[in-house]
């Protein structure tokens, strides 16, 4: 029996079948390849791909899990594949997003005319919690507060893309995205140049070339350093392999110094100074001198070389406050208000729990909803109503009702499904998609991004802390 004669894309929008025994155009060669795959080869490569992430460590952190934290990162051999019309609409969208973000940063820490016209209601902004006041009146280089944006989307049963919510402080991913490709052209070599796949290895390239731009003037090429708080941090692998992979140092708060308003970096010659930091590190820890007193990982007196011009932060010091998810809801506007333009790419319903009217229907139907804190991230502080008990749902009722602004809602999206391979046979599994935007001296995006999937039967949590995995994605050339 071939590997798909029994998948079933049950009643959700399925990226590979338009009905079942029905293939999507632009998954037909990669569909047959498969059909005349031996199971017994498909699971050979399968065990091959997953010796290779393990000699390399390819790993994550998870800080709950009793057992161990570092766990390898699942990935599933069956590529999403995204036809060049659907990622032309993507590309445009997340462009005009990330043009808007920027505008509003730079306005929210200038003029703040978005509130002042009441666009946007003010309270909501200056109480988010990744607010920095400290930045206000500070220029950033060039203009540009988010330099590196993962902007999570998916789609509902129609097949409509939404943004479900963007990652602007330090996103992260890129690494098994690059190392994803690596795998899939070792286990089928012949298989790109059929299907007309795009390249995506230029990416630290790009990386590098927007650090080096935001960079002081020199008169020599920038020092580039990434910035990490350690082998303990969940992301410490993605931090080494993209150092390595641009060719720039990897260091610690304790590496670099500040002298007269300059970093430096401790090397065995002595001090080099710093040009760009690619910080991935929270605003919280990145100067104790400034924000939090406690920090180790940080570096006495950044912020004031930071606010002299003297070295450049990748992100921005303050673009967390674009994360929080009450000012999600307000992007739309955003690109109205700064681009006199309709938003390309919708976001998902939002209810914010700070408007009293709001908060009542959400308590009201928590078993329908979603319900998000509005500053967490890797699927934590989150209640999936149709999943939840009676007596996790009370519970959410009282917290929101404590600190109605720490809440959003969402209706609960029928998200689409890709077939995965699990327990030994291929099933559907709920996917979304993590592009990654570069801002530089222009906006581009790594064709494709970094689909991540719900490997737990049933469930709409994709993050691999909540025991999720991913899959290579696939831009075309062409619709087919």
């Amino acid at each position: 029996m071939a590997l798909l004669d029994k998948y079933q894309p049950g009643d959700f929008f399925d990226e590979m079948f338009a009905a079942e025994g029905k293939v999507r155009p632009h998954y037909a060669t990669l569909f047959e390849r498969f059909q005349n795959l031996e199971r017994e080869e498909f699971e050979q490569r399968r065990t091959a791909v997953d010796a290779a992430f393990l000699r390399q460590g390819i790993t994550f952190t998870v800080y709950s899990d009793e057992q161990g934290t570092e766990r390898i990162f699942p990935f599933d051999l069956m590529p999403r594949i995204i036809p060049a019309s659907e990622w032309n609409v993507i590309e445009a969208g997340l462009i005009q997003r990330m043009r808007a973000l920027n505008l509003f940063l730079k306005d929210l820490y200038t003029d703040q005319r978005i509130l002042k016209e009441k666009v946007i209601p003010a309270e909501d902004v200056l109480s988010a919690k990744h607010y920095r006041p400290e930045m206000v009146g500070v220029p950033v280089p060039k203009d540009i507060y988010i330099h590196i944006c993962g902007s999570d989307m998916v789609r509902d049963r129609e097949g409509t893309y939404f943004v479900l919510e963007d990652n602007g402080r330090c996103p992260s991913g890129v690494s098994y995205l690059l190392e994803n490709r690596v795998a899939m052209k070792r286990a089928f070599p012949n298989l790109f140049s059929s299907v007309g796949v795009r390249p995506v290895d230029h990416y630290t390239q790009d990386l590098l070339t927007v650090l080096q731009y935001i960079a002081p003037p020199t008169d020599k090429a920038p020092t580039v350093v990434l910035l990490t708080p350690g082998i303990y941090n969940s992301a410490y692998f993605e931090h080494s392999f993209l150092a390595r992979q641009m060719g720039i140092q990897i260091v610690e708060g304790q590496d670099l110094v500040v002298q007269d308003k300059t970093v430096y970096m401790r090397t065995t010659k002595g001090l080099e100074k710093v040009d760009t930091i690619y910080r991935r590190l929270d605003d919280d820890f990145l100067d104790p001198k400034v924000f939090r007193k406690d920090s180790i990982l940080g570096v006495p007196g950044l912020v004031e070389a930071y606010r002299a011009g003297n070295v450049s932060l990748a992100n921005a010091i303050g673009t967390g406050v674009a994360d929080d998810k009450v000012v999600y809801k307000y992007v739309p506007d955003m690109i109205k208000f700064y681009l006199s333009e309709e938003p390309i790419l919708a976001n998902v319903p939002t209810y914010l729990c700070s408007n009293p009217k709001e908060c009542e229907y959400v308590v009201n139907n928590l078993e329908k909803l979603v319900v998000k804190s509005a500053n967490e991230s890797g699927g934590y502080g989150m209640l999936v109503g149709q999943a939840s008990t009676a007596a996790q749902r009370a519970e959410f009722k009282e917290k929101i009702l404590e600190t109605p602004r720490n809440f959003i809602a969402q209706p609960t999206l029928n998200l689409s499904r890709h077939p995965s391979y699990v327990d030994g046979q291929f099933e559907g599994r709920h996917v979304d998609l993590r592009p990654y935007i570069l801002c530089g001296e222009k906006i581009s995006i790594v064709p494709g991004g970094l689909t991540r999937v719900a490997l737990r039967k049933g469930s709409l949590v994709v993050n691999s802390s909540q025991g999720g995995g991913s899959k290579d994605t696939w831009v075309l050339y062409g619709d087919s």
